[in-house]
């Protein structure tokens, strides 16, 4: 990726985050990294990681006084224009522990409307980009079909293991990274066909904004098992299933196939 295509605040901040990511996991133990400091803006415990990470990225966005949307912080309106859609630590469970499989997601949004999505593996160099006005390149495989697949899934819970079960039966490949920013960027990727939460509505915008796009420039497709839109309303409240696929007719089918199976 040629960050000279980048927007400059975009850039900013996923370089802050990273800094601020390599640091806590070189000098903080991992008790200290999975402390819990409080509830954050989604209503959500959050871990000392995540206030680690965001509290540079949030600096950068201040300076430049930008409306944010963020995890931990929340909604913080500057009556600007232009809004920052952040989730500084996506997978902190994964890092808090040990595991180096978390991203930082950023989303770009004028007047509302998404123009530029920004996703990077942190402690890596893996990073992915996309702006409204690119032309769709295919990089997803293509796959149309659930049998024979490699999906990613959230973790199966109570309440979604008889569908999360319906989509492992049919797929040749399952993982579990804990990570739906990355897992819904390997599909941009073509690393797998597939990534969704089925039916548990655990995903937030911030979740959601950045990867979409990136999938969508990619030539895969992005769903809600209800078919609701995605917006970019500040309330962290709000929750989605997320199903990003390598095709509109593979991200069709495991709706179904969720749907189908029921609870």
């Amino acid at each position: 990726m040629n960050r000279s295509t980048v927007h400059p605040l975009l850039v900013s901040v996923a370089s802050a985050a990273d800094d601020a990511y390599r640091t806590a996991m070189s000098t903080m133990t991992r008790t200290e990294r999975s402390r819990d400091i409080g509830i954050g803006g989604d209503g959500t415990a959050t871990m000392f990681l995540d206030e680690y990470v965001e509290r540079p990225v949030l600096s950068i966005l201040e300076r430049a006084r930008v409306n944010v949307l963020s995890e931990e912080a929340g909604w913080i309106d500057r009556g600007s224009a232009m809004t920052v859609i952040i989730d500084p630590v996506d997978g902190t469970a994964n890092s808090a522990a040990g595991v180096p499989i978390s991203a930082i997601a950023a989303a770009l949004a004028i007047d509302g409307e998404i123009k530029e999505a920004y996703a990077g593996w942190l402690g890596t160099n893996l990073e992915w980009h996309a702006h409204i006005d690119d032309p769709v390149v295919s990089r997803t495989t293509g796959r149309e079909s659930l049998e024979g697949s490699a999906m990613s899934m959230l973790r199966p819970r109570p309440e979604t293991w008889r569908r999360w079960s319906a989509i492992a039966r049919r797929a040749d490949r399952i993982r579990v990274l804990g990570s739906s920013v990355i897992e819904a960027c390997l599909v941009a990727d073509g690393a797998v066909d597939g990534f969704c939460d089925p039916g548990g509505d655990v995903h937030r915008i911030v979740d959601i904004a950045a990867a979409a796009l990136i999938v969508e420039k990619s030539g895969g497709a992005v769903r809600d098992l209800h078919g609701r839109a995605f917006t970019l309303e500040p309330d962290l409240s709000l929750r989605w299933s997320g199903v990003f696929a390598a095709s509109a007719r593979l991200a069709d089918e495991i709706v179904s196939t969720i749907a189908e199976e029921g609870s």
